[in-house]
């Protein structure tokens, strides 16, 4: 191999390291945090403004659950089987100034949503063949019966939580 190619090589290498490994920090967190920068406003209107910040979840896939085989069908029980989600709420955190009543100071109403775990599974489907299982009494031959389908309802568990106050400066 050349040494030129053996150079590029490394630098490819060393780029996709540097990204997965940027990428490793915010995957083990699960959430990724947004902050909204406003300090430019404030400084250009003379004033306070309010200060905002978000988290956004990293859904990630699970396994499936397999196929059941059941006697006497000849397709398995959830055919398509229904794939495991988990994830979080986005959570938000904010702080806004509120003009005091009877002075010149500022008061502020602060809202803080953090982010919360959900759990989810997608629909699955369950199929039944028109057909019975081989029977051993009419020669091997299966009988005719009327054929089965269902949907397996989506799944969501959340708990979702938040606070809202007031209270005196920002």
């Amino acid at each position: 191999m050349k040494p030129t190619t053996r150079g590029t090589l490394a630098a490819v290498v060393t780029g996709v390291a540097a990204a997965v490994g940027a990428a490793a920090p915010a995957a083990a967190a699960g959430t990724v945090p947004v902050p909204v920068p406003l300090g430019g406003v404030s400084t250009a209107l003379g004033m306070e403004v309010p200060r905002l910040g978000a988290e956004l979840p990293l859904p990630k896939p699970g396994a499936p659950d397999g196929p059941r085989y059941v006697t006497g069908r000849l397709l398995p029980d959830r055919t398509v089987p229904q794939l495991p989600v988990t994830s979080g709420l986005p959570g938000l955190d904010a702080r806004a100034p509120l003009p005091h009543l009877l002075g010149d100071g500022f008061d502020h109403l602060d809202a803080d949503a953090p982010a919360g775990d959900l759990r989810a599974l997608a629909p699955g489907l369950s199929l039944d063949a028109p057909l019975t299982a081989p029977d051993g009494n009419n020669f091997g031959l299966p009988g005719a019966k009327l054929p089965q389908a269902g949907v397996l309802a989506p799944v969501l568990q959340t708990v979702a939580g938040g606070n809202l106050g007031t209270g005196p400066g920002l």
